[in-house]
């Protein structure tokens, strides 16, 4: 049965692949949003990407004409902090391989970079990544540091392609130490839990709207959130119709749903 969007308050929406595809907006994206709030829908952006910070991504939505609060943005970098801060609240050094949303996420909780009698590696995108960087972090795993990890997104969707992402970075790794990480962003439900925090609406009131099934719609899934894919961004039509649990929605775009009547 198709889903009832009358029953619905809040949206948790994720970024790539479905507001932007790198530097490109999919769609217009001030017209959705002016839709989304002629509808009374409350937003949240949940990303597992974590090379910016929630500043910088308030910025970027505000370069596509979009006003958000940082209240309203979550990352997969948070939610790393966020567990961390859990097991080592005095704070303290940590490996990174990651960029300046994970370096900053994990700043404000109390943690610093180091290379050495580090708590921990926490693992991302890198743009940057070297040999050196593997090579620090495999042996770091090896002699005991928790090995944490923002997201398993193996590909990135861009303009070009898809291209290398986070995942690929962990499946070096974890080839390398034996060791599986513990990722803390989609489909882990940690953000979405930070998310519905925010918004103050139960799970079944929640639409998340993702691009990718096995982050984005599994991890809403698990929390008992709605979820409507868009095929903007990495799964196609038919992996999201044959996907089960059945997913409430399937649409081109996000555009597409906020016209949904």
């Amino acid at each position: 049965m198709p889903i009832d969007l009358s029953t619905i308050q809040s949206l948790i929406l994720d970024m790539d692949g479905v507001l932007w595809r790198a530097s490109d907006p999919i769609g217009n994206l001030p017209a959705i949003f002016a839709g989304i709030t002629r509808r009374g829908w409350k937003v949240a952006l949940a990303t597992n990407n974590a090379t910016r910070s929630i500043g910088m991504y308030v910025e970027r939505m505000a370069g596509f004409g979009v006003t958000v609060e940082p209240w309203q943005i979550i990352n997969s970098a948070q939610a790393v902090a966020r567990l961390l801060k859990n097991r080592f609240p005095q704070g303290g050094p940590i490996y990174i391989i990651g960029e300046r949303g994970l370096l900053e996420a994990l700043q404000e909780q109390g943690f610093y970079p180091a290379d050495e009698h580090v708590l921990a590696v926490a693992a991302s995108m890198d743009r940057s990544l070297s040999y050196d960087k593997l090579r620090c972090a495999t042996l770091l795993i090896r002699g005991g540091a928790l090995f944490v990890a923002t997201n398993p997104d193996r590909t990135f969707p861009t303009p070009d392609g898809l291209v290398p992402g986070a995942g690929a970075i962990l499946a070096a790794l974890e080839t390398a130490t034996d060791v599986a990480p513990l990722v803390c962003g989609k489909p882990a439900p940690e953000m979405y839990r930070m998310a519905l925090e925010r918004l103050g609406t139960a799970p079944e009131h929640t639409l998340v709207v993702g691009d990718r099934l096995e982050t984005d719609i599994a991890g809403a899934q698990v929390i008992g959130c709605r979820t409507a894919l868009v095929l903007s961004g990495v799964s196609s039509e038919t992996q999201g119709r044959q996907w089960q649990p059945a997913v409430d929605w399937i649409g081109a775009d996000l555009q597409t749903l906020v016209n949904t009547p």
